[in-house]
């Protein structure tokens, strides 16, 4: 799950929640939910809480070959998968698809129409080899008639709106200092691979076997080999050269950071080896201001110190070293586009080589992937009728307000904050906006033009009309007030996330699904379950990067200087706690980079377990199911939800890119933090799981 920024964007987690059970359901219409078979009883809760929860499923399960981690998300997923692509198949079946009409009256496919059209020129596998390398040599030649850097400015410019070329890229976004409103922000091009791996000395292998694998697609698009392998050296130097002097993923985390806003003057003089106004003219920026606006007066740039070593990095290269990286740019965002043999090429490095996957996943599954990636919400509208009823979201409404109570609670009774900063902080939670299994107002994809194979249409061309289509839409909003209802994830999308600039929280409706949410079971599973990703979610308003913000979503200090200063201690304390773990290979977790997963970990587990007091003092205590009480089958369940296998390589490449800390942590580590726990597992000093009270972590 994630925290959404977008154009520096960002981190996140958590999942969501439905309702409690009433409590005259009958014994006989619940179901097992904790699965006892799963569990090692031979060990202890209060030494290794993740095993005695998982520890027979570990020992029994083997991580699917097309997968490199597995668990109760990994699983989830693919029930998902599986669902809408069915529904999808019918759908191609049926071919009853209404048909619509544009601005203009013209008759147009509906947006249901156009997501099968999508997913059936991915499936066209003959079409697509037949075509090869053909559909992307244009976009070659053009970078060899490059002469000069006057050329490669033209030249990144008309790439804009089809995904850009590297080195620097515009987008628009909320203003993080006035989240109603859009801003235009400047921040760096992308790389082959992450910053750490060209600064890191413990992944060099990682960007030795990467350099192998530029030079083997470089060959593919036509030089010898000699040539290839001197022409991939000198582009992972150059990309190096342009990645040491980004911030750390450490620093990018830091959201004041990242709020540069210059005048067009400021950028010029930052980098002037980029004609600046020139760029935002050709990408359709108003910098006159028309229609008596004011135009474009600022640009928010990401990363100073990037454009600045970037343009020094631009002067005194070679312009063929420039044209090479900007070739190898436009091959490496092509090749999943194009033939079966490119695209699994690019798999066997990016998934098989950096994450350890032993097989791709059935053609089917990665088109579909690919489908939601692209226009998810127009298949949203098919899963939701066949999957997730309205009434369902007033059920998923009542536990939400249960846990936005616990969370609550929690706040009014902090010891460590005073009351000026705890009645802001109360403010920001009464202000959290909750969007729950779909939009109420869909996105209008009548604009967008995806061909069917009956018009000719191809993945590359449907791809690439997608790409412009966003950028155009995006390009749109420049300067006008920001529209609050739309989503950053598709219905059929497990996973949830917390947006700070709009501070709200969103629960797909895929998510509320068993191992998280099942009617049939107990209140105590399901807010071990939901509900602690619902409080997960709540916490990211309050994590190290989200409580930076005001109920507004702007970028505001509402902290006292001493409350702050005890956040900051609190958060030092739990990024040692991670940090200490030592992972695989003497690669240790990092504490720094996940403390907000962390902080949104630890809340969201204590603010569930109110909710379930909350429920449990409204509606009575249950009797014990297979020897638990309710608060026993509490952490259970949030035990469960975490269960997860990963490969060797797939666990390092997570501590090295992602925000997350391995589930098999998250499992237990917040649990080692709360007071509760310990009195529903009577953890005692000498166990495993003891932490002194004085060294538990105690936030939210």
């Amino acid at each position: 799950m994630k925290t959404i920024h977008k154009v520096l964007f960002t981190t996140a987690v958590a999942s969501l929640g439905v309702v409690a059970c009433k409590t005259d359901k009958k014994p006989e219409e619940k179901v097992q939910a904790i699965v006892l078979e799963n569990m090692d009883t031979s060990v202890k809760p209060t030494d290794d809480f993740f095993r005695y929860v998982n520890g027979s499923w570990i020992d029994n399960t083997e991580i699917p070959a097309d997968e490199t981690s597995w668990g109760g998300f990994n699983q989830l997923r693919k029930t998902t998968t599986k669902d809408v692509l069915a529904i999808l198949n019918k759908a191609i079946e049926e071919g009853n698809f209404p048909k619509i009409k544009d601005a203009e009256g013209n008759e147009i496919d509906s947006d249901q129409e156009k997501a099968v059209n999508y997913y059936e020129t991915i499936m066209d596998t003959v079409a697509r080899n037949n075509a090869g390398k053909a559909p992307a040599q244009p976009l070659l030649e053009k970078i060899e008639e490059i002469k000069d850097l006057n050329d490669v400015q033209t030249f990144i410019t008309n790439m804009a709106p089809y995904g850009g070329a590297g080195f620097y890229g515009f987008g628009v976004f909320n203003d993080l200092k006035n989240s109603s409103m859009n801003a235009g922000y400047m921040g760096a091009g992308g790389l082959g691979l992450s910053r750490d791996y060209y600064v890191d000395e413990k992944v060099k292998d990682k960007l030795e076997k990467y350099e192998v694998f530029v030079a083997k697609m470089l060959q593919e698009f036509g030089d010898d080999e000699a040539t290839a392998k001197k022409n991939a050296a000198t582009i992972v130097a150059f990309e190096k050269s342009l990645a040491e002097p980004r911030m750390t993923k450490e620093e990018r985390r830091d959201t004041r950071k990242i709020y540069n806003p210059m005048t067009l003057a400021e950028l010029t003089e930052l980098a002037p080896v980029i004609d600046w106004e020139a760029h935002l003219k050709g990408i359709g920026v108003d910098l006159e201001g028309l229609d008596g606006s004011k135009g474009l007066e600022k640009i928010i740039v990401t990363d100073p110190g990037y454009f600045k070593a970037m343009n020094d990095v631009l002067k005194n290269s070679p312009i063929e070293t420039v044209k090479l990286s900007l070739r190898w740019n436009a091959i490496n965002n092509s090749l999943g586009l194009l033939s079966t043999d490119l695209e699994k090429a690019n798999w066997e490095f990016y998934s098989k080589e950096m994450r350890g996957a032993k097989q791709q996943r059935p053609r089917n599954e990665r088109a579909l992937a690919n489908l939601n990636g692209a226009i998810g919400e127009a298949l949203g509208k098919l899963y939701v009728d066949e999957k997730f009823p309205p009434e369902a979201k007033q059920k998923a409404k009542e536990m939400i307000d249960n846990v936005m109570l616990g969370f609550e609670k929690r706040i009014a009774q902090l010891p460590w904050m005073s009351a000026e900063t705890k009645e802001k902080a109360l403010e920001k939670l009464h202000k959290l906006t909750v969007k729950i299994a779909y939009p109420d107002k869909w996105k209008d994809y009548s604009a967008l033009l995806v061909k069917g194979l009956d018009e000719g249409g191809t993945y590359f061309d449907n791809a690439v009309n997608v790409r412009k289509w966003n950028f155009e839409k995006d390009m749109a909003k420049l300067g006008k007030e920001v529209d609050r209802t739309e989503w950053g994830m598709s219905p059929q999308t497990v996973n949830a996330y917390f947006n700070p600039v709009n501070n709200e929280i969103v629960f797909p409706a895929a998510i509320l699904q068993p191992p998280f949410y099942n009617y049939k079971a107990d209140e105590a599973v399901n807010y071990g379950g939901i509900g602690a990703v619902i409080g997960h979610e709540i916490s990211h308003s309050f994590d190290d990067s989200g409580a930076r913000f005001d109920g507004d979503g702007n970028l505001k200090n509402w902290w006292t200087e001493q409350d702050s200063e005890k956040f900051k201690e609190a958060g030092s304390k739990l990024i040692k706690q991670y940090s200490d773990i030592v992972a695989i290979d003497s690669m240790n977790l990092n504490g720094e980079f996940t403390l907000g997963e962390n902080i949104g970990d630890l809340g969201g587990v204590q603010a569930a377990y109110e909710g379930l007091q909350i429920f449990l003092e409204k509606n009575g205590r249950p009797e014990n199911i297979d020897g638990f009480t309710p608060e026993q089958r509490f952490f259970l369940s949030w035990g469960t939800i975490w269960r997860t296998k990963m490969r060797d390589e797939a666990l390092k490449n997570l501590i090295m890119t992602n925000t997350h800390a391995p589930g098999q942590y998250r499992a237990y580590m917040p649990l080692k933090n709360v007071d509760a726990f310990y009195e529903a597992f009577d953890v005692k000093e000498g166990d495993e799981m003891y932490l002194k009270p004085e060294d538990r972590v105690r936030i939210w």
